[in-house]
């Protein structure tokens, strides 16, 4: 019975951190619209959400100080590519993309690790996920939409990529962390670290770092720009990582993972209800393919036992991260 009541609060929380990362692209286009840069709205949100996550994360510690040093290179190259490329690119890839459109090219990422994984290490991918990668990639021309009224503009696609590469790149680094390493230390650090890259970028002049301080649209009325801010760091981030977080500890990482597929599906409600954006029915045809695609690349996964991701500690914390 025990088990049954946790697997249920489990449950819960790993939609909760479904639902609130899904919310990162409606609150971050409120602030791009307003003349915010992609750079600055991550940095906004990281930052103020790693400064959140610090005291639990020196919490989780408990003074083994050690495994941070220990793992502080992949910590950096994690804050680097998983948290800084990802936002970065996902951030750019909604000022030209409906939020959903984006977010379901940002998923694509989930099949670049069955390339990398099989051209890297050799590792052949079973029938389950060359079926579930075929139809991600049919579902991508779908959502492309190439002849169609609903095209899209191909920067907005190639920053969709990015987001793509950086999730990947999320997967990788997460299965090679010290599984000492706590999964809050990690979040914080990862975010702290993209956080100052990102500003030490924008500070000699290599990023755009704009940002206006009066009221913005959301959800069609005027409000203050600290309101999607407010939104980002803690909502998007804090409240999304810690959830998922304690998601992942009582289901284990598979099915938190599996869970963490709604994403998407509330990404596009919620820039639905808050911003007005649908997608065609085109598209909406070709993202039910490439959730399917990566529904069964994770099913994969539940029935396999040596995929190199299947070790990542948190992989339900990936999303738009």
């Amino acid at each position: 019975m025990q088990k049954s009541a946790g697997t249920g609060v489990g449950l819960g929380l790993a939609v909760l951190s479904a639902l609130t990362f899904a919310t990162s692209g409606t609150f971050a286009r409120s602030l791009i619209d307003a003349g915010w840069s992609a750079p600055s709205a991550v940095i906004a949100r990281v930052g103020i959400a790693a400064l959140v996550l610090a005291v639990p994360a020196v919490l989780a510690l408990r003074g083994r100080g050690h495994v941070l040093r220990r793992n502080l290179g992949v910590v950096g190259v994690f804050g680097l590519l998983g948290v800084a490329l990802a936002q970065v690119c996902f951030f750019n890839a909604v000022r030209y993309l409906p939020v959903g459109v984006a977010l379901l090219l940002e998923y694509l990422g989930i099949i670049l690790v069955v390339g990398w994984t099989w051209l890297v290490h050799g590792q052949r991918p079973r029938r389950l996920t060359v079926g579930g990668s075929v139809a991600a990639l049919a579902g991508l021309v779908f959502v492309l939409d190439l002849t169609g009224a609903g095209r899209l503009d191909p920067l907005g696609v190639l920053w969709g990529l990015g987001a793509a590469i950086g999730l990947a790149g999320y997967y990788v680094l997460a299965g090679r962390v010290d599984e000492e390493l706590p999964s809050v230390v990690l979040a914080s650090g990862g975010m702290g670290v993209g956080a100052a890259a990102l500003a030490v970028l924008g500070l000699v002049g290599a990023l755009p770092l704009n940002a206006t301080y009066g009221a913005v649209s959301f959800a069609g009325r005027e409000t203050s720009w600290l309101v999607p801010i407010a939104g980002l760091s803690l909502v998007a981030a804090a409240v999304a990582y810690m959830a998922g977080i304690a998601g992942a500890r009582l289901l284990g990482p598979r099915l938190s993972s599996f869970v963490g597929l709604t994403e998407v599906m509330f990404a596009v409600l919620i820039a639905w209800l808050v911003l007005g954006e649908l997608p065609t029915m085109v598209q909406l045809l070709g993202g039910l393919l490439i959730v399917a695609g990566v529904a069964l690349v994770r099913l994969d996964e539940l029935r396999g036992s040596r995929a190199p991701v299947d070790a990542a500690p948190e992989p339900a914390l990936a999303g738009e991260r």
